[in-house]
């Protein structure tokens, strides 16, 4: 699994791949309950889009919800020749806490040894929502090859895509240039393969809608990677069907994907696209300029805030809310890095434009040169898990393959090559080759567990979580069920989230995360009210902090505050750093306990640096106490070294969607 899992599954190199093989694009494509209800409400019909949801269920009657919005299966052109078999429909019972039976050979062609035949697999805990986001590009291509009666499985290239599955683009990719050195050209039969499979995967994601207890949406990956630099995007539609998708093969600037959500939504279906990623983008995700280069412009930031409301800042394949080099006093910015292209493993992500942090501070900047703010976002979390298991278990393994530990971690050589003590040869890097460049060692220890999308809805289901999502009352975990909200305002009372119906207050005199303050009249600044709750099955909290980015001139300044600190601790004057929480892990055994941090954190802060001519934005995080990384349990339970490339404890972590201030027009 180490080859396919690190550098093919943490990959998704499609259109790289074939500029490779020396083709172009475009002629290759033509409260959680784990069980179903016996009898299901009837859906609701969708929200069109321009209309507000509405509820019944009042707004301080809002729950967390946790789900995934980034996920591949089988049908994923990648992921069917890592050798998944996952079907979406399968995806989804996973998610909802149903036993799975996995074929073995999915998992890890190289981990599982000693697996054979079909192994059960459970979610450690229930998801409330997933979307399967299979990739747009050869959607369903791959998967005839494994109909015998299909032409492309009695095609010339079956034997060669069954002797080495993980070149598949490649083998297929030439054949269809037709050279003597792989016989005939062969039709990929591209655009039904496409139609049939989209429509299974809007009928799994309709099946396994079950209003109320488990939401699932219509979606898919849009895979563009200009030079290997990523530009994805998950497409999300709140409805029961959609078109079929638009792909990178038909163009690789977001502007066109925006086109086409504009033309859906026309169409009476609503739509949003989800970023991710943008630690792989070598700065193009949050550039200061469009896809032509040209600097951006109040119409493009008008189109980005209303096609793209959201942006992913935590999955497998790192986190991207920032790093020491944007954020040099951040004491905890150095966490769980990716740090160069997905393809081209050998190139380093340019860290400027790459970053969350950077996005907001840049928006601000961009709202006063040109009079909007295109990275207004809110945050969500994803796995990017590419065999169908949608895992965040942090006693799994990090990357793009989701297993269950109680049956499958893995173990002897298997476990020693992804603890990188038995050192796998540099991988076949076609991308490398075609632009001359060293081939890469693989790293498998870079990658972590997958990440989490919470939402703050009065339901489950498919409206009141989409609506969560357009309004960005949102927010990410690395992973873990921390919950977490915020509201800012001018004039709450002091103290109110010690009391009895606080929440209720907080949204009448103010707003929740995701949104704009309201306008300030007197009151000298802004007071933020944030509360924190331990996942139940987890860690204790270390501390709630705000992170305050200000206009500056032409461009931005930050400041961290821890505003909540466990254990009685408090933040040093002079340093304006807090002391340590400490570390319970124990090395030996892999065990820690919640004899430090606390269960629930609390602050009511008022921003005692704030100036009213300044527009700024504040989000928060929240840190867990120390546990062991996924690499130091897999160590402890096989035995062997804990690796010292990465740290062997790390403080899991969540993130809340913004709050803006805009000062008023003429001061």
């Amino acid at each position: 699994m180490v080859r396919r899992q690190i550098w093919l599954a943490t990959a998704v190199a499609i259109p790289v791949l074939a500029a490779a093989a020396g083709l172009t694009l475009d002629r290759l494509h033509g409260g959680p309950t784990a069980q179903a209800a016996t009898t299901a409400p009837r859906p609701e019909a969708s929200t069109p889009p321009g209309v507000v949801y509405k509820s019944r269920i009042p707004a301080a009657d809002r729950r967390a919800y946790f789900g995934d919005l980034h996920l591949h299966t089988a049908n994923s052109f990648d992921a069917w020749s890592f050798g998944t078999k996952t079907t979406p429909d399968e995806a989804y019972k996973f998610a909802r806490g149903e036993t799975v039976m996995i074929q073995a050979s999915q998992i890890n062609r190289e981990e599982t040894e000693s697996l054979s035949g079909m192994i059960p697999a459970k979610r450690a805990w229930p998801l409330d929502f997933l979307a399967v986001t299979d990739h747009s590009e050869y959607m369903g291509v791959a998967n005839q090859f494994d109909d015998p009666n299909n032409p492309l499985a009695k095609s010339p290239i079956a034997a060669q895509v069954a002797k080495d599955p993980h070149q598949m683009f490649v083998i297929v990719a030439r054949a269809l240039e037709g050279s003597a050195a792989d016989g005939p050209k062969v039709d990929l039969n591209a655009d039904k393969a496409m139609s049939d499979t989209w429509g299974r995967q809007m009928k799994a994601a309709n099946d396994n809608y079950i209003p109320g207890r488990f939401t699932t949406f219509v979606a898919y990956e849009w895979t563009s990677a200009p030079d290997g630099q990523n530009l994805h995007r998950n497409v999300i539609f709140n409805a029961d069907h959609a078109p079929q998708p638009f792909t990178s093969t038909q163009s690789k600037r977001p502007e066109d994907l925006w086109s086409f959500l504009e033309k859906v939504r026309a169409g009476g279906i609503d739509v949003i696209a989800i970023p991710h990623n943008a630690d792989a983008s070598n700065g193009l995700m949050y550039d200061w300029n469009d896809s032509d280069k040209r600097p951006i412009s109040e119409a493009y930031a008008q189109r980005r805030l209303l096609n793209e409301p959201l942006t992913e800042i935590a999955q497998n394949k790192g986190v991207s809310d920032t790093v020491p080099e944007i954020s040099p006093n951040d004491e905890f910015a150095n966490f769980e890095r990716y740090d160069h292209l997905i393809s081209r493993p050998q190139v380093k992500s340019k860290v400027d434009g790459s970053y969350v942090r950077q996005a907001l501070g840049r928006g601000l900047v961009l709202l006063n040169r040109v009079g909007a703010n295109p990275y207004k976002y809110g945050v969500v979390g994803g796995t990017d898990i590419h065999n169908g298991l949608s895992t965040t278990d942090e006693n799994g393994v990090g990357g793009s393959f989701g297993v269950d530990p109680k049956s499958f971690l893995p173990s002897g050589d298997a476990a020693k090559r992804m603890l990188q003590i038995i050192r796998m040869p540099a991988r076949l890097d076609s991308d490398a080759d075609a632009k001359g460049e060293a081939h890469s060692p693989q790293r498998t220890l870079e990658v972590g567990t997958g990440g989490v999308t919470g939402v703050w809805a009065e339901e489950n289901t498919r409206n009141s979580i989409y609506a969560a999502l357009k309004r960005k009352e949102t927010f990410a975990t690395t992973g873990t069920r921390i919950k977490v909200r915020m509201f800012g305002g001018w004039g709450y009372p002091a103290n109110l989230a010690a009391q009895s119906g606080w929440v209720k207050t907080a949204y009448a005199k103010g707003v929740a995360m995701g949104s704009d303050l309201p306008a300030r009249g007197a009151a000298k600044a802004p007071t933020l009210i944030l509360q924190a709750t331990k996942d139940p099955d987890g860690a204790n909290l270390d501390r709630i902090q705000v992170i305050k980015m200000w206009q500056d001139g032409d461009g931005y300044k930050e400041k961290i505050f821890d505003v909540a600190l466990s254990g009685g601790r408090k933040t040093d004057p002079k340093t304006g750093k807090a002391p340590a929480v400490g570390n319970t892990v124990d090395l030996k055994t892999g065990k820690y306990t919640n004899t430090i941090g606390a269960p629930v954190l609390t602050a009511q802060w008022t921003d005692p640096t704030f100036d009213p001519k300044k527009p700024a934005v504040y989000y928060a995080r929240v840190m867990e106490i120390p546990t062991p990384r996924w690499s130091t349990h897999l160590a402890i339970v096989n035995h062997l070294p804990i690796p010292t490339e990465v740290p062997a404890t790390i403080q899991e972590r969540a993130w809340t969607s913004p709050i803006w201030f805009t000062p008023p027009k003429g001061g």
